[in-house]
């Protein structure tokens, strides 16, 4: 089919495109800044528009010739007013949808009983459903609460609450049932209705299999995170106003967007009507699953989120962020035997999410450009620990490997098998090797005890003049401790990593130079 989908650079639409494309129809992406899908991997196998909904010119032309379009453009960003230009919105969408001659309208709602007393985020979902549906263009509308994945707000809100904060003094809406569910069944869902005519004209009301209370939610995630059950009180006086307020100081979403979603806490979004399933029948993922895929696929995919910002290249991505080539581990979902992870996932962090979505990473990045030849920076790189040590003032790892070992950690007894050669799966202090690309690449995973997990990445690349040294060390927290963790180091961090890379660099022309390389 011919198909638009408006929205094409948000957290639904920029996922929805590729699972389009797959099934064989031929996408158009309607977008206010093309530019900003330039460097997605499926640019070349679609056509895009200019697109603002709120100008009928440029929607004229971007239905036209098109059997389905997809509205799933929201204005949830702070303002009062969001309602309304929704409602606008749709309305010129369903106008322009009718004179163009469209076939279907496909329109991704909010869970939530209509003759219920509904927050005006949830309200606004339901109004902007209506608007869509009182011309002559047939809607199918889809209605979900919480969407499990990185980057959904609902997601990333509940994600750092969890991770954040072991007690949290709550509203009573901590109590009230949502039927949440994975992105990957969302996109499932969105794509099948549009082959099935018997949808058109249906709300349809989709979920995943688990109906749970926020308090049950958070648990949970804290449970497939590794993280110690949280301790959650809830209170009678805090309004949904204050709680956006303390979402806002402790979580990156900014309060403007978290006040409608806690808002909307209050009210019950659970699944009233099967329909959905039975026509698009399937096997959803249940929460857990979805949060552990979700929190895998972050992981392995290397989200850099920090408390300045975020940015998101994959280790071995082309410059457009697509990623080339990856080894994975296997996303261990419902068994341990699933099959390899895909090159891309609607789980994955997607280059046009928010900044404030992912997976919290801490990072220390060091680049060295230097004279010396690859071959002599990468023997130096292989060098690093045992007796040789880190080109750092020694009394510092002592007193770091001195303090795991009385935590029970492996500290700094082990040294290294060989001074020169390394291989996977070698121990190099308290590190073990768990990546070797010859001559390129050698990862090292810590194995002192932690509050999260530690990767210490050394790269050599080749330049015209010599070489380049890229050594990223990063650590992935867990809870607040590993926070807190990493802010009390900083400062520590940033005396020992430059001269760390200094030194490698230093090593490689002593190198060069005929000299032997000395012990740091």
């Amino acid at each position: 089919m011919q198909v638009l989908v408006t929205g094409a650079t948000g957290y639904i639409g920029g996922r929805l495109v590729p699972e389009l494309l797959a099934r064989g129809h031929r996408v158009r992406c309607g977008v206010r800044t093309p530019a900003k899908l330039a460097d997605r991997p499926w640019r070349a196998d679609v056509d895009v528009v200019p697109l603002d909904v709120t100008r009928p010119d440029q929607l004229a032309a971007a239905t036209q010739d098109m059997d389905v379009v997809y509205h799933l453009v929201h204005s949830m960003d702070g303002q009062d007013d969001f309602a309304e230009r929704d409602r606008q919105a749709a309305a010129n969408v369903r106008e322009a949808c009718e004179h163009a001659g469209v076939g279907r309208i496909v329109y991704l709602g909010g869970l939530g009983n209509p003759h219920d007393e509904l927050s005006e985020h949830l309200r606004s979902r339901h109004e902007t459903g209506r608007e869509l549906a009182a011309g002559a263009v047939p809607v199918t509308e889809l209605r979900a609460a919480i969407i499990i994945g990185s980057g959904s707000a609902s997601f990333e809100m509940l994600r750092n609450l969890v991770e954040v904060l072991p007690v949290m003094v709550t509203p009573r809406w901590v109590d009230t049932r949502c039927q949440p569910i994975a992105v990957r069944d969302v996109l499932r869902y969105l794509v099948d209705v549009i082959e099935h005519p018997e949808t058109a004209g249906r709300i349809l009301e989709i979920g995943g299999p688990d109906v749970l209370t926020y308090r049950e939610l958070m648990h949970a995630y804290a449970e497939v995170a590794g993280l110690r059950r949280r301790v959650i009180l809830p209170v009678p006086v805090l309004t949904p106003g204050l709680s956006s307020l303390w979402v806002g100081l402790v979580t990156p979403l900014p309060a403007g967007l978290a006040r409608p979603l806690i808002g909307s806490l209050v009210n019950e979004v659970v699944v009233t009507d099967d329909t959905a399933a039975r026509l698009l029948p399937g096997e959803p993922l249940t929460f857990r699953e979805s949060v552990r895929l979700a929190l895998q696929r972050i992981q392995d995919l290397e989200v850099v989120t920090t408390w300045a910002g975020a940015q998101w290249r994959p280790e071995g991505s082309r410059p457009d962020g697509s990623v080339a080539s990856r080894n994975r581990r296997r996303a261990e979902v419902t068994s341990g035997d699933s099959d390899p992870v895909p090159e891309e996932m609607p789980e994955d962090p997607h280059p046009e999410d928010p900044d404030w979505s992912g997976g919290t990473v801490f990072t220390d990045e060091q680049v060295i450009e230097t004279p010396s030849p690859a071959a002599d920076l990468w023997a130096s790189v292989c060098e690093l620990g045992g007796d040789r040590g880190y080109h750092t003032p020694r009394v510092l790892w002592s007193i770091r490997g001195l303090a795991d070992e009385l935590v029970g950690g492996v500290g700094f007894r082990r040294g290294r098998r060989h001074p020169h050669h390394l291989a996977v799966g070698d121990a190099v202090d308290f590190w073990r090797v768990e990546r070797l690309e010859e001559g390129r690449l050698l990862r090292l995973r810590a194995e002192m005890r932690l509050p999260g997990e530690a990767w210490l990445d050394l790269r050599v690349e080749p330049t015209p003049t010599g070489s380049r040294l890229v050594q990223r060390a990063r650590f992935h927290p867990r809870g607040l401790s590993g926070r807190l963790y990493w802010a009390v180091l900083v400062p520590f961090h940033r005396v020992l990593f430059p001269r760390m890379a200094r030194g490698v660099a230093a090593s490689a022309r002593a190198r060069g130079a005929g000299a032997a390389p000395g012990a740091r």
